[in-house]
């Protein structure tokens, strides 16, 4: 970054510098001119004065050549002609000065047309020479651009040392951050400038590493343990029916291993599930008929659990979501509310111009209010749940927290009116043309 900042604050300051020459250069000859007009300009109306008045002009500087000549350009005064063509005559009969670059010096003449005292026209003109004319503009634009070299040459050091110097403490906060433990934090500057920035946006991003790497390594631990509980399962209930090979005993380990194989099937599919939707990985979207998924979803529940009564709109009710992410929802709630109702579970589906909602509702214990915001919460149960012993694996409603979301969605858990929980769930409202 030091070499790339200098870099181009040099180059921009040399092409600056450099053009500043070029400009300064050009600009020494008409200065050299005009200094001489200034020069020429009180000679050139005194002559004409003198003239008019019947006198022979004076110059008033040795350097300054004075003539006077009739209008056809032969001189009048006994002076040698000057070196002046007719086109130059008639410039200066006009009043326009004239700069002879092909003299050696380059010369300067100014001139007008005066009326003498017997009545004849004379031109009356003055010149000087311009020594160093010609040098002034090579010497001008070499020292100029040996100027502009070494100032871009100052420059650079000087960006070169003060990036340098700006840099130094973002240096000292990364090798800071090299040195950082977990839960460890950047110490932040005591200047409130864009460092300070830094670092607090770098504490932040450290802070959401580590929780990340907590929720990982809780969700990994919880994971191994819930597979580890039915593959364990599964295996004394497999020694049992080999050390004992009674008919009897075998159906029930094999009804007990069935059940164990379901539950760590469901928790299989559940992780999955999530790390999929971890990734990324987001089936398209498509309008669902919400009111048609409904009623599929109370047939699929068991006859001998409690009874579950649906209420919907009539007619068709889409949702903006995928077919088996509302299957997916429709399942879980259902299957939570069967395992802690008592006798009754309703299902509404309210429909709205932007939100459908789906409302479950059971009459069993509910949930306190100290557990509505974690029971989404990956393996989470709350306290004397009876969803362990019953086969739950704490993964439904995370997993309908997840497609949910996913999906702009929302879903929350409050108090039903028949004494037990309400799940709302909200999906976006879309139509079929």
């Amino acid at each position: 970054m030091r070499l790339r900042v200098t870099a181009v604050a040099t180059a921009v300051t040399l092409a600056v510098l450099i053009a500043l020459a070029l400009l300064t250069s050009r600009m020494i000859g008409p200065l050299l001119v005009r200094s001489a007009d200034d020069e020429l300009a009180p000679v050139l109306s005194a002559a004409v004065q003198s003239v008019a008045a019947g006198e022979t002009p004076v110059p008033g500087s040795p350097n300054i050549h004075v003539h006077v000549l009739d209008t056809a350009g032969d001189p009048v005064d006994g002076q040698p002609a000057p070196v002046l063509s007719y086109a130059d005559v008639r410039v200066l009969k006009a009043g326009t000065p004239v700069l002879r670059l092909t003299d050696t010096p380059p010369t300067r003449w100014q001139g007008t047309v005066t009326t003498a005292p017997d009545g004849s026209q004379r031109l009356v003109i003055v010149g000087t020479g311009l020594p160093g004319y010609s040098a002034a503009h090579g010497s001008a634009i070499r020292w100029l651009l040996i100027a502009a070299i070494i100032v871009a040459a100052a420059g650079a050091l000087a960006t070169w040392f003060a990036v340098s110097s700006a840099l130094r403490p973002v240096q000292r906060m990364r090798l800071a951050a090299a040195r950082l433990g977990a839960g460890k934090r950047l110490p932040l500057p005591t200047s409130h400038d864009e460092l300070r920035s830094l670092a607090g946006a770098l504490n932040d991003l450290l802070a959401r590493r580590d929780e990340a790497a907590d929720r990982l390594r809780r969700f990994t631990g919880d994971a191994a343990h819930e597979l580890r509980s039915p593959v364990a399962s599964i295996r004394v209930q497999a020694e049992v029916a080999v050390r004992h090979p009674d008919p009897e005993l075998s159906q029930e380990v094999l009804t007990e291993v069935v059940h164990e194989s379901e539950r760590l099937s469901a928790l299989v599919d559940g992780l999955l599930t999530l790390a999929r939707s971890d990734a990324g990985e987001v089936p398209p979207a498509e309008p669902v008929d919400l009111t048609a998924a409904t009623h599929d979803a109370a047939a699929r529940c068991s006859d001998d659990g409690p009874e579950v009564v649906v209420h919907t709109p009539t007619g068709l009710c889409w949702v903006w979501a995928a077919h088996n992410e509302v299957d997916l929802v429709l399942d879980n709630l259902l299957r939570n509310a069967s395992r802690h109702a008592r006798s009754l579970i309703t299902v509404t589906v309210i429909p709205g111009p932007t939100v459908t909602r789906l409302v479950v509702d059971d009459d069993g214990s509910g949930i306190a209010a100290e557990h509505r915001q974690r029971v989404f919460d990956r393996f989470y149960r709350v306290q004397d749940d009876r969803a362990r012993s019953s086969g739950g694996t704490g993964l439904g409603l995370a997993l309908v927290a997840e497609v949910v979301r996913r999906r702009g969605g929302t879903v929350r858990v409050a108090e039903s009116p028949e004494g037990g929980a309400r799940f709302l769930v909200s999906w976006r409202t879309t139509s079929v043309s």
